[in-house]
């Protein structure tokens, strides 16, 4: 299987009161092509930092961070954000829609930023990925007109704008109701099924137990990695 995702010898820390406070200890950790992985956890052990390193959003204090063969640990700034538009579908918890941009309009910005796609058809993908996330008849409306759980939907459709190899959601579901959120959930799976490879921190055992993956981070260390009865054959 291809490696999406390798972390060698990675730590992570940060200065606080003139005293450097190490966040993640010594990671090594692969992911591979199709998997969903869950990241676990207590709060403050370093799940939404691993994250960050994920998509390059911070550097590591030390380590190699890989991504689809691209050492982001070497990498500038200009040179990151373009990787990561192209690369990387992020979710967040509080779903980051402009207010002012209706759900299909938000969906062709992520386009935009990349220019990959020609913009004639860029309307066309984002009306098709929100059709495909059941929002079909909500296209024209502001985030402020929908529900937490519709605009979590659109927040996925954006991430898949310019189809990226790698989903990583950060507490997606930590906003919304157990049926929503088993909805939400629902499409990581169904995106699985298409290839996707999804990395995702979430307090919802429940949720956690259903992907084919799960990681468990106690005190910035991989405590536990734990192959799931759900994962595809």
């Amino acid at each position: 299987m291809k490696k999406i995702i390798e972390l060698k010898q990675v730590y992570k820390d940060y200065p606080q009161a003139g005293i450097r406070q190490i966040v993640l200890h010594d990671i090594n950790l692969d992911i591979f092509a199709g998997e969903f992985v869950a990241i676990v956890g207590p709060s403050g052990n370093g799940k939404s930092t691993l994250l960050n390193l994920l998509t390059g959003i911070d550097y590591p204090s030390r380590g190699e961070v890989r991504v689809n063969g691209a050492p982001l640990h070497t990498m500038g700034q200009d040179k990151l954000s373009a990787w990561r538009c192209g690369n990387v579908g992020i979710v967040f918890q509080f779903f980051q829609l402009l207010p002012t941009l209706n759900l299909w309009q938000n969906i062709v910005l992520a386009m935009d930023f990349l220019g990959k796609l020609p913009k004639r058809q860029r309307r066309e993908r984002a009306l098709y990925l929100l059709e495909m996330v059941g929002l079909a008849d909500a296209a024209q409306r502001l985030p402020s007109q929908v529900s937490g759980g519709q605009q979590q939907r659109a927040a996925i459709a954006r991430a898949l704008a310019n189809d990226p190899d790698l989903i990583v959601a950060d507490e997606p579901t930590g906003n919304l109701d157990a049926v929503t959120a088993d909805a939400v959930f629902q499409l990581f799976a169904h995106l699985r099924d298409q290839g996707k490879t999804l990395v995702m921190v979430t307090h919802n055992e429940s949720l956690a137990d259903a992907a084919s993956r799960k990681v468990e981070i106690r005190a910035g260390r991989i405590h536990a990695d734990i192959p799931l009865l759900s994962a595809r054959s």
